[in-house]
């Protein structure tokens, strides 16, 4: 028995999915080394999204807390788009038949959050400790890991 083909936007939506299973271990990654370390959460997601709205001259509406808090809840959602976004992305470039490995997905998920970030100034990685690089490096590689690991059952019968 022949198995159909998956098309384009078959991959495109396995690929998000992959990218949502990896951005939950990401997650857990990067709580763990909190609850080890007993570090605090990274602030770039909500400075992140304070300078792409001062850059598209928009305002977080609210003062103090309100304002604090919509700003965390946008930083988390970019993080969430971004992985499910990667994702698919990974699924089309599969769709394609080109499949990227672990490493090669590890370096493009990292220049796809770090580089928004340092083209906005919210933070500049060459003045990065070998600690923030580990720091930031694990949790993605874990996001890698798992999104080909994913992708790559999709390919099974």
């Amino acid at each position: 028995m022949r198995l159909p083909t998956i098309g384009t936007v078959g991959w495109i939506l396995r690929g998000a999915a992959a990218g949502a299973a990896g951005t939950t271990a990401l997650n857990v990654v990067t709580y763990l080394d909190m609850a080890v370390r007993g570090r605090p959460a990274s602030s770039t997601p909500e400075r992140t999204v304070e300078r792409l709205a001062e850059t598209a001259h928009l305002s977080v509406p609210g003062e103090g807390v309100t304002r604090a808090s919509r700003l965390e809840g946008l930083g988390a959602l970019t993080g969430l788009v971004a992985g499910v976004g990667v994702g698919g992305l990974l699924g089309l470039a599969r769709a394609t038949g080109f499949r990227a490995g672990t490493l090669l997905t590890t370096a493009t998920v990292l220049v796809s959050t770090n580089g928004p970030m340092t083209v906005l100034r919210v933070t500049d990685p060459r003045t990065w400790s070998v600690v923030d690089w580990i720091s930031d490096l694990v949790p993605h590689l874990a996001y890698a890991a798992v999104v080909t690991t994913t992708l790559d059952a999709f390919d099974r019968p």
